[in-house]
């Protein structure tokens, strides 16, 4: 731990009251978002969490016993009352397992998910902070996390933001305290492998980085006399374990493999749609390619055929493809105030990312010397943040990593804290020298 870093935390209360006062106001804070939005889905506060409006579908059709299907044709390419896989198969069954206990009430679902979101948010940035950086930093990473209101936002709207954000920052921690243990255990490599599943099942993106987790993991324990080979492999085993029966479930219905789901080749090949120029557009839905329409496709083969027709445009015009890449460097990284925007984005956009940005970059600065302990967040942000600039952009897809970059935005303040501190010390000394007349 740095010199001085309790020095902070110099007050009555003990840790445990300052991280459950932390809690109570995240909690505060986005019951009152929750009541905002309220129980409808289509208000104009909530233009860019319109998915929402799919993941309450899907839940009131599993309720009537129709499944995963939607009673009307749905986007991109679902038909109506037909077995879809495009949306995550968990966030549906949250839903309806409210909507079971309650009825239809949204404003039920926003509450309670503002509650957990609120309670575990905060423990985990503290937790990771204080791995990172130590006790004082954890807490400042929670009381950071609480207040930043693009989380405050996501965790009351009915989408997956809120619980895979809980999801990644689980498993930046075990794998943090996997890395630090002496004697590793099975136990914490199945609680890995048990997060990392569900986490995919919220949203199948996290899949691609998880090669990257795995190399960095085995790196950081190659040292440790513990580490066998099958441990990583545990987790592994008990991720497929969860996925397995969706991807069984897939077959059966569309008689094709398709591991999840079938949202990764409309969202390559829309991405990247020759339409978008040399400008990505996120609010562009480009149509569906002529030749395919009538040729009966099941969701696995739109899947497919989309796959290969966006690869198609990358490699084709690759200079354009990376053109159009640049260009989403802007939107995921947008920061400032935009004519197109609401009020209210423009207010979230400037008063959270555009005032902790430059906190992150201290705290990135200040972070070099424990850079071995943080190499898995600085992987996990470049890494996740490529992922997206390469296919699709958007502020809300870079949620995870500003959630991971909470704790650098917390050492920064520290350290503004303890030099401003010191200063104030050396300004008092001073005082005290200079000679009375």
């Amino acid at each position: 731990m740095r010199p001085g870093m309790k020095s902070i935390l110099n007050y009555d209360l003990s840790t445990r009251r300052w991280l459950l006062i932390i809690m109570l106001l995240a909690v505060v804070l986005r019951i009152g978002a929750s009541f905002y939005l309220g129980n409808e889905l289509l208000t104009p506060q909530q233009t860019r969490v319109w998915d929402q409006v799919s993941y309450n579908a899907l839940a009131l059709s599993i309720l009537d016993g129709r499944g995963y299907s939607f009673d009307r044709y749905w986007y991109p390419f679902t038909q109506a009352n037909t077995p879809t896989a495009h949306w995550s198969f968990v966030y549906p069954l949250y839903l309806a397992g409210i909507y079971a206990l309650t009825g239809f009430v949204p404003l039920v679902a926003r509450v309670v998910q503002a509650v957990i979101s609120g309670v575990l948010c905060a423990w985990l940035l503290f937790r990771l902070g204080r791995r990172l950086f130590g006790e004082p930093v954890g807490l400042l990473a929670a009381a950071a996390g609480a207040v930043y209101l693009y989380f405050i936002y996501h965790d009351a709207a009915l989408m997956t933001e809120s619980f895979f954000i809980l999801g990644v920052l689980a498993m930046l921690d075990l794998s943090l305290e996997i890395a630090g243990h002496e004697q590793l255990s099975k136990s914490q490599w199945l609680v890995l492998g048990a997060v990392m599943g569900i986490t995919a099942l919220l949203r199948q993106s996290i899949l691609l980085w998880l090669p990257f987790h795995f190399a960095w993991l085995v790196w950081a324990c190659r040292r440790n006399p513990s580490l066998r080979w099958w441990q990583p492999a545990l987790s592994l085993a008990v991720m497929v374990i969860l996925i397995l029966p969706w991807t069984v479930r897939n077959y059966l219905v569309y008689s094709a493999f398709l591991p999840l789901n079938s949202n990764a080749g409309y969202a390559l090949y829309a991405a990247n749609h020759p339409n978008h120029g040399i400008h990505f557009d996120q609010d562009y839905v480009a149509p569906l390619p002529d030749d395919l329409k009538n040729q009966g496709l099941n969701e696995a083969q739109w899947n497919t055929a989309l796959t290969r027709r966006g690869l198609e445009f990358i490699l084709t015009d690759p200079q354009r493809y990376a053109l159009l890449s640049l260009s989403r460097v802007g939107i995921f990284f947008n920061f400032w105030f935009s004519p197109e925007s609401s009020t209210l984005s423009n207010l979230m956009r400037l008063l959270s990312f555009g005032v902790y940005l430059p906190f992150f970059l201290i705290g990135l600065v200040r972070s070099l010397p424990e850079r071995r302990r943080a190499s898995l967040i600085y992987l996990f942000a470049v890494v996740y943040s490529l992922m997206h600039i390469l296919t699709w952009a958007s502020i809300r897809y870079r949620l995870p990593v500003d959630a991971a970059m909470m704790p650098f935005a917390a050492l920064a303040v520290f350290e503004i804290y303890r030099w401003a501190r010191s200063l104030l010390n050396k300004q008092a000394r001073a005082a005290r020298e200079i000679p009375s007349s």
